[in-house]
């Protein structure tokens, strides 16, 4: 979900989502290489993202993410899901 989130705003590299995810968590969420780079597989055989070489500002050749359409409706599926459970902990907590 984090990782679509932030494919929302438009194509970045693996290591920049990365390190977007990390910065807008304020450095509590960290996303490393060996859960990263798997998932982003995973996400291109589903279709939710499709991905193009290109070269980066330093000259380096990254391969690029963006989200599909496809992507697009799965993020909102992943968002109400994580929703409905988040209320479901908050009733837990409450109840206790």
């Amino acid at each position: 979900m984090l990782i679509l989130k932030t494919l929302q705003r438009g194509p970045l590299h693996g290591y920049a989502i990365a390190q977007r995810i990390h910065l807008i968590s304020e450095d509590v969420l960290q996303v490393e290489e060996g859960s990263l780079y798997p998932a982003l597989q995973r996400m291109l055989i589903k279709g939710w993202v499709k991905a193009d070489w290109s070269q980066s500002e330093t000259g380096r050749r990254v391969r690029l993410y963006r989200l599909t359409t496809m992507g697009r409706k799965q993020l909102d599926t992943e968002i109400s899901e994580f929703d409905r459970v988040i209320k479901a902990v908050y009733k837990v907590i409450e109840a206790s």
